[in-house]
């Protein structure tokens, strides 16, 4: 069993220059021997410390599945250990916002099948936590939002289901920004969400409570969902892989909608392979999403390649593209100077690195806040304490409709649902939402048809996209709560990719300084539709290859 608070065990190597040869007109990027001096401590890069060990992450799920069907141990000690550290560490971190009063007589149920020799699940014994606007027919599914408070219900979302059929023990749900509206998880309407890092920053959102409980191993993998980079952006702050797949990849049925042509269902693990298992688990066609894709789901975790059987240059001839207007203003230089390092580090495994420009990246935003504002002002009507919601007491009808919204939902759903019903409504939705839809110049090219005309112009000449996942490393509660417009700029890294509907990996590629122990920064590599398979077979690579990182929060022993 892990222990309580104990010293953190994340340091570092002494990194040495490396210098690399790119083609013409590439950029050339080296990993730095100095600590930066910057007035911020937070924003300082780490690249000097003495490291206990530096051995690469391994697949939590293989390791228990391993020990299971071998008698090593049994499903109760497993589901034991997580749920001891869950009740040390949750007082401080509150990931989650219920957790399973069922999860030890499930595991006794899997003890029980492998004494009668009965096929196991590949999920079997796997303690994993979902993302609370995602439904679950046994445990409350309230979306963040106090207007669902101990709503549960009647059905369990696909993804979900598929979990169950694969043997997995459903830990909890996880504490979330209210509706996804969020990205620090300060907007949930029952408990802010710290980061296992550095208890005083938050640790993203709105799948802050996912990403969390995964880093803080009070579960091995964990569900969230990613309509702006909801898994993307907390992965990156809380040291560990994010996986959103393309849309349709996985279905949507159960999922609470936010915006319904950008939500997608993502995954959490604390290794690329445990995040490939999890999402061939969850992917596949369903005829209740209409929107699911029937193409067929490849076996992610089958095509990686052992460490011991790989070639000196792993990665020769793959073409990695770093996205320009992800390192110019407004990033923070530490997170660049990471960003950089791991370009280098995919240049030693083989890769050719060069600088690409996607002349749509600055329409993302502003298009995306408009899209997903007005989706919203759409899928939130239902909750009117009628169709949905706890119902405020009143005596005729617009009353009720009114006081259930007003008490139910919180200031910044309040927020967005204004704005997409200003955008939305009669004259101004020819000066706003279509205008998100369409460019000036250019009237009858959507705008989502130009990020995804970049994209796959960019694409067409590289095999993979890389960018930072955030502008910065994790931030401290309550910075950016009374400025929205900074908030929002946070997410400039990752819209686009929802817009463009495509595969996306966020994993840990170094630290900043800041907290007891740095902070984490995340790279993210963008493939084409439905490429998850090579972003995460690059993406192991990169991670078993690593040197001198170890992502174990302080919390962790």
């Amino acid at each position: 069993m892990i222990s309580a608070i104990q010293n953190p065990r994340i340091q570092f190597l002494f990194q040495c220059r490396y210098q690399f040869n790119f083609p013409p007109k590439a950029r050339h990027f080296h990993r730095s021997t100095v600590l930066l001096n910057s007035a911020s401590s937070s924003s300082r890069v780490l690249t000097e410390k003495t490291l206990t060990s530096t051995s690469p992450p391994t697949s939590e799920i293989l390791t228990i599945r391993k020990s299971l069907l071998s008698r090593e141990r049994k499903a109760v000690e497993i589901a034991e250990e997580y749920l001891n550290r869950l009740r040390v560490t949750e007082p401080t971190i509150k990931s989650f916002l219920h957790v399973s009063e069922n999860v030890m007589k499930e595991a006794e149920e899997i003890d029980l099948k492998i004494e009668r020799n009965e096929e196991l699940g590949v999920l079997a014994g796997v303690l994993i936590g979902v993302k609370d606007n995602i439904c679950t027919v046994d445990m409350p599914s309230t979306g963040g939002s106090r207007i669902l408070q101990d709503y549960r219900p009647a059905y369990d979302a696909t993804a979900v289901k598929k979990l169950k059929e694969s043997g997995a023990i459903l830990v909890g749900k996880t504490n979330m920004d209210e509706f996804g509206m969020g990205s620090t998880t300060e907007a949930s309407g029952y408990q802010v969400t710290a980061n296992p890092w550095d208890v005083s920053r938050v640790p993203g959102g709105s799948s802050g409570g996912s990403a969390a409980a995964v880093s803080a191993r009070q579960c091995v993998a964990a569900l969230g969902s990613d309509t702006g980079g909801s898994v993307r952006q907390p992965a990156s702050f809380c040291g560990v892989v994010g996986m959103k797949p393309t849309y349709g990849r996985v279905s949507r049925f159960g999922l609470m909608a936010y915006a319904s042509s950008l939500d997608v269902i993502g995954c959490f693990g604390s290794s690329v392979a445990d995040t490939a298992i999890l999402l061939e688990a969850i992917s596949g066609h369903d005829i209740f999403d209409a929107t699911s894709s029937k193409r067929e789901v490849p076996s992610f975790a089958s095509q990686f390649i052992s460490t011991e059987l790989l070639e000196s240059k792993p990665l020769k001839g793959l073409r990695v593209g770093i996205i320009g207007e992800t390192l110019g203003d407004g990033v923070d230089k530490p997170v660049v100077s990471t960003i950089k390092a791991a370009a280098s580090h995919l240049e030693e495994l083989g890769c050719t690195v060069s600088e690409v420009s996607l002349p749509s990246f600055s329409l993302g935003l502003p298009a995306y806040y408009i899209l997903a504002s007005s989706e919203s002002s759409s899928n939130l009507s239902r909750y009117d304490g009628v169709r949905y919601g706890n119902q405020a007491a009143a005596e005729e009808l617009n009353s009720l409709h009114s006081d259930s919204r007003c008490n139910g939902f919180g200031p910044e759903v309040k927020m967005r649902i204004l704005m997409g019903t200003y955008a939305l409504s009669a004259g101004y939705y020819d000066a706003y939402y279509k205008r998100a839809q369409q460019i000036v110049i250019l009237p009858s090219v959507l705008v989502r048809t130009l990020v995804q005309k970049s994209f796959k112009d960019a694409l067409r000449e590289n095999d993979i996209l890389i960018s930072p996942a955030a502008p910065s490393a994790a931030y401290k509660m309550g910075e950016k709560k009374n400025d929205p417009l900074a908030m929002y700029a946070g997410d400039i890294m990752t819209v686009n990719v929802n817009l463009a509907g495509l595969p996306a990996l966020v994993l840990p590629c170094g630290f900043v300084e800041g907290g007891p122990a740095g902070l984490p920064i995340g790279l993210q590599m963008i493939g084409g539709q439905f490429d998850e398979g090579k972003l995460l077979r690059v993406g192991h690579i990169f991670e078993q290859t690593l040197q001198g990182c170890r992502f174990n929060p302080p919390l962790v022993a």
